[in-house]
């Protein structure tokens, strides 16, 4: 009898228990590494609003240059700094931007502002928020000439950043979401 069982267990298929948590190990191990590296990819990626928004409020005011002979200052908007969350396009500030004909396109992650030189012939576009809500804010910007260079770009409670490249859009704070 014991013989008849020991060869009818011989000719089964299957995968030990051992063969099971060695599997299952090997998966925690490559989810311990892919997972750290998709939160960073997503946050590079959530980046991209600021640069693509940064060039549609620059190509905004510069169709409001061309009409009345110099760009147009707009508050900061959204009212807050995002903390990881989309929010919606509300604000004091949102009149000036409607002024120029900038509205995005659904929610935002990113808080927008355009400082201006004393002439108001010179301009300086910010984008500021805190993607990983980690307290450290990233932040983008863009100015127009020597003139906007070191205006700031978006002031909040503890922060104010400046540009120093004319005429492209800057990471003023590169690795920082």
């Amino acid at each position: 009898m014991l013989t008849r069982l020991r060869e009818s267990m011989k000719s089964e298929k299957g995968f030990t228990l051992i063969e099971l948590m060695i599997v299952v190990a090997i998966i925690g191990i490559l989810a311990a590494i892919a997972i750290p590296n998709f939160l960073s990819y997503q946050k590079k990626a959530k980046t991209s609003e600021a640069k693509v928004n940064i060039g549609a409020i620059k190509t905004s005011q510069e169709s409001y240059k061309a009409e009345n002979n110099a760009y147009f200052a707009c508050a900061a908007t959204p009212a807050g700094v995002s903390t990881g969350a989309k929010q919606p396009w509300t604000g004091g500030g949102v009149a000036s931007f409607t002024t120029i004909g900038f509205q995005p396109s659904g929610n935002v992650y990113y808080q927008y502002q355009v400082a201006l030189s004393a002439t108001n012939d010179d301009m300086c576009i910010g984008a500021i928020a805190d993607l990983d809500n980690d307290g450290d804010n990233g932040e983008f910007g863009y100015a127009t000439d020597n003139v906007a260079t070191g205006a700031v770009v978006v002031t909040t409670a503890n922060n104010a950043t400046a540009v120093t490249s004319i005429g492209a859009v800057q990471d003023l704070k590169p690795g920082v979401f």
